[in-house]
């Protein structure tokens, strides 16, 4: 196919892939999911080469994860100096500064003027149930409110307030009490003939009819709402929504969470997505790019809802563990060295031109949507009735897998493709990366004309 940067030479798995593969059926639970059948050698940057040396294009970005790159210098020297120092204390035996200089340039990053503090944990999960733990312990109160098509994690709390029941939590339960779905807009799917005008007031209209007949506000410890919806299909709401229910939020004196955990770190060519809708959240959940892969998650927040918890209320063995607090300083760096929200920015610009051009082209291609860098494609079967398209999707993956691009899918219907590159990728490689996934839906419709 002589592309520049991917080389795919073996069939896929290969036959080192192939003899791991047999291994892991054996001895790893199916339960753990894997996207493409082979096994990673090394990476840098955007791209990934495997066990038998053929090389991808990484559109995933370890699900949102590596948004300064594979490999990245900084963090990696950042992580060889931490390890000939100490490995991990435990920051509640002996603390170690790293932790606190974190936690500062993270609460001063944060939007919002106001005194702020940030506490260290292990997962997005992690974070998420700690928000709504520190929410309840301010307030005094139970309920959490979260929004539909929404993704919190696959603990028992944050697996409840997850919307998808396929694989997340079919045959899980029971589940968490006093946990409350919203109704969330989808631009795409509003009522033909609706105004966007008109249907943002009608999904907070709907918002204020769920707080009083699905559940009461003074019972409300927490709203924890994904500024863009990740796992949901890309799901990009209207500044006027989530104003108004931060607004909501505040005359009921109900904590409002800005689940960040995949749209941080310049994602959407902001730190934080929120800062789009001019909302300040008050409380910020982080993750995923936050560490450029090593694991280590977060909520920052006003510092009077941040400190109301005890000694020992919070926390765990290893909370924000030295390489993850190294990592994420290392991280902070290299986006203010390397100016990598206006990359997102660039990159999202760039991506949603040739998206859009794909909507031109091909019937199956539904909607295009995004926010800097956070970009996806719906796939319908007839845009009349916008019914979902799983199956095209399955078979645009695979085919681009086999030319060697990395792409992910979404949606409550598995019917999205959302990219998650790193953003320290090269122009010559997102083109190359653009030109595999047009081609490879090409190649996956052959019966559709193009227009």
């Amino acid at each position: 196919m002589g592309y520049s940067f991917a080389n795919v030479k073996t069939a896929l798995p290969g036959p080192k892939a192939k003899a791991l593969l047999e291994k892991r059926q054996t001895y790893v639970p199916k339960g753990v999911s894997n996207g493409i059948p082979t096994f990673i050698d090394h990476a840098s940057g955007a791209l990934l080469t495997d066990v038998d040396g053929n090389t991808f294009i990484d559109f995933a970005g370890a699900i949102g994860t590596i948004n300064v790159g594979h490999c990245n210098p900084d963090v990696v020297a950042a992580l060889h100096d931490q390890i000939d120092k100490y490995i991990h204390p435990g920051f509640n035996v002996m603390m170690y500064d790293s932790y606190i200089e974190l936690a500062e340039r993270l609460s001063k990053l944060a939007p919002g003027d106001h005194d702020k503090q940030a506490i260290f944990f292990n997962s997005g999960a992690e974070a998420v149930e700690n928000a709504v733990k520190i929410a309840r312990k301010y307030t005094k109160r139970q309920g959490v409110v979260v929004f539909s098509r929404g993704y919190h994690g696959r603990t028992l709390m944050t697996m409840t307030m997850t919307s998808k029941v396929r694989p997340y939590k079919f045959e899980f339960g029971p589940f968490a009490p006093e946990v409350y779905k919203a109704p969330y807009p989808y631009e795409y799917r509003r009522p033909e003939g609706m105004s966007q005008e008109a249907y943002d007031d009608y999904v907070l209209n709907e918002f204020k009819t769920f707080l009083v007949g699905d559940v009461a506000p003074e019972t409300i410890a927490a709203v924890v709402m994904e500024p863009v919806q990740g796992e949901g299909g890309f799901i990009v709401p209207s500044k006027k929504f989530v104003q108004g229910v931060a607004q909501l939020c505040k005359e009921h004196g109900i904590v409002f969470v800005a689940d960040e955990i995949q749209t941080g770190f310049c994602r959407t060519g902001k730190y934080f997505a929120i800062e789009h809708f001019d909302v300040v959240p008050d409380l910020i959940t982080v993750s995923k790019s936050m560490a450029a892969g090593v694991p280590i998650s977060g909520v920052i927040g006003r510092k009077e809802i941040m400190n109301v918890a005890n000694p020992g209320e919070l926390g765990g063995t290893y909370s924000g563990c030295p390489l993850g607090c190294r990592s994420g300083l290392a991280v902070l760096e290299t986006i203010e060295k390397h100016g990598l929200n206006e990359r997102g920015a660039a990159i999202g610009q760039k991506v949603m031109e040739r998206f859009h051009q794909f909507k031109e082209k091909f019937d199956v291609v539904g909607d295009v949507r995004g926010l800097g860098a956070m970009c996806a494609i719906e796939f319908v079967k007839d845009r009349t009735t916008k019914e979902p398209n799983k199956e095209i999707v399955s078979a645009i993956i695979q085919e681009a897998n086999s030319r060697g691009l990395i792409l992910l899918s979404a949606g409550l219907f598995s019917n999205v493709i959302r990219v998650l590159m790193p953003l320290v990728i090269t122009d010559e490689q997102l083109e190359e990366g653009l030109t595999i996934l047009e081609e490879s839906i090409v190649a996956q419709t052959a019966s559709l004309q193009p227009k």
